[in-house]
């Protein structure tokens, strides 16, 4: 069977070993693959599955790609652990060794900056959701009980949109300030199937380790005080959204 190359990351030299049962895509094992003073984290996949048409008729195949996703989070978590990587996208592939370390050659000083860019950081992510009452409840409280009780039912919904929008520049403020960069991701429409909440903030973090903790602890200052919020926080991960220099 021929095989390429599957690439995971890239990173500097490093001592501690990878899970012993890791496997990413196409169930196999990352190696290390490594040039002057850079290391390519790798995989042997199957050349008819990842070939150039192949990957361009799996565009439109979300099931395949999500599934592809999956694994490769799966190494690059575990290389977070012992590293900082710099990750790179789903689905990267070059014909052989050779071909990954001339890439490496060629984007030698941008993927060292990067990687000092990032070293000793992590990423994390924040979105922040308005809650906001089911359709009609207001007015049926109003109609059965009066103008105060659907008065009531409103405000006992969640935060109004201009107080969510303070609270979450507010929130984001302060974790800019503990964070080495941020990126703003479009917001979240409301999610389908009536979950009653509206996306007012979805932004990244590139956050030191060592402000970690006082960055999860804003986060659950606000989840305690602001009931009428909701904040899903995930991470610490790699850097995904900081991985270019422009990001």
């Amino acid at each position: 069977m021929t095989t390429v190359r599957y690439v995971y990351a890239v990173c500097r030299p490093f001592g501690a070993a990878l899970q012993s049962q890791l496997t990413g895509v196409a169930g196999a094992p990352p190696r290390l693959l490594r040039h002057h003073d850079l290391v390519a984290v790798v995989g042997h996949v199957p050349e008819a599955e990842f070939s150039e048409d192949r990957l361009r008729a799996a565009e439109t195949d979300t099931e395949w790609l999500a599934g592809v996703a999956r694994l490769h989070q799966g190494v690059v978590d575990a290389l977070t652990t012992v590293t900082t990587p710099l990750p790179l996208r789903p689905a990267t592939v070059f014909r052989d060794d050779s071909a990954v370390r001339l890439m490496m050659e060629l984007r030698e000083d941008e993927l060292r900056r990067s990687l000092d860019r990032l070293e000793g950081r992590v990423e994390w992510g924040v979105r922040v959701f308005r809650q906001e009452a089911a359709e009609g409840t207001a007015e049926e409280a109003g109609a059965g009980t009066g103008e105060a009780a659907a008065e009531e039912a409103g405000a006992g919904a969640g935060a109004g949109a201009a107080e969510a929008g303070e609270i979450s520049a507010r929130l984001h403020k302060a974790l800019a300030e503990r964070a080495d960069a941020s990126h703003a991701y479009p917001l979240r429409p409301r999610e389908p199937g009536g979950t009653g909440s509206r996306n007012v903030l979805n932004a990244a973090y590139l956050v030191p380790r060592a402000h970690a903790e006082e960055f999860v602890e804003i986060v659950d200052r606000v989840r305690s005080e602001e009931p009428g919020i909701l904040v899903e926080l995930s991470g610490p991960s790699a850097a995904y959204s900081f991985a270019t220099e422009d990001g």
